[in-house]
């Protein structure tokens, strides 16, 4: 069985990226979850990944590391993991690669915190930039290819890679257009992110570094996580 390693379900949008492709395609895997460190060189991840990041696949004595590896390392091995339709696939992976290289002032000035709402300073302009190219791939491929899913009728990886986006609209209350929107609640409605969510929200633990960089760009409104 795969071993897929992660972090913290509250921050880790890494993570959840192959955890919840896994997941909805009912791909088996064990969970092994280790909390990020206070440190700033998460030098207890280089146990078992050769980059000393999250996430990290195991596969009996092979490793794989870096989210779009692992998802490719996957579509070697399960149907689903990319859309059958050659069209479909082909856009899913340009998306797909544009958001795992991309999107830097969303990544930065909204990171993933599952268990807060937050009231942004102010709307840089590089962060509504990259909110317009977000709600513009989206429009496209759902109307490109019919939905509910970005690249068609299944979730396939693309969805898996935007699925931290989801929370990141969820906890910043960012506003995109009404079909990008309904897809944030069709993700968010699924029965792995709900669970991802449920666990993030339930996780003891609480990292400085992460927890001050909503604090830098926002104010916290609400936090529903436990004490």
């Amino acid at each position: 069985m795969y071993r897929l390693h992660i972090a913290n379900k509250n921050y880790s949008s890494w993570s959840l990226r192959p955890w919840v492709l896994m997941r909805q395609l009912d791909i088996p895997f064990e969970e092994r979850l280790t909390p990020f460190e206070s440190d700033s060189n998460w030098s207890t991840f280089r146990a078992f990944s050769p980059s000393g990041q999250v996430p990290c696949l195991e596969d009996g004595e092979r490793t794989v590391w870096e989210s779009l590896a692992i998802v490719e390392y996957l579509a070697e091995r399960h149907q689903g993991i990319w859309p059958a339709d050659e069209q479909a696939r082909a856009w899913a992976r340009c998306a797909s690669s544009e958001m795992h290289a991309g999107f830097s002032p969303l990544r930065s000035l909204c990171p993933m915190n599952c268990g807060v709402r937050v009231k942004l300073h102010h709307m840089p302009d590089a962060l509504a930039g990259n909110l317009a190219r977000l709600d513009e791939l989206w429009q496209q491929g759902l109307a490109r290819f019919g939905g509910p899913f970005l690249a068609g009728e299944s979730f396939t990886a693309v969805d898996a890679f935007f699925a931290p986006v989801a929370f990141r609209v969820q906890s910043f209350g960012l506003e995109l257009g009404a079909p990008s929107m309904d897809y944030v609640a069709r993700l968010l409605s699924l029965p792995a992110m709900q669970q991802w969510y449920e666990e993030a929200l339930a996780e003891p633990w609480r990292e400085a570094a992460h927890e001050a960089e909503v604090q830098q760009n926002g104010t916290i409104i609400e936090d529903r996580r436990p004490g």
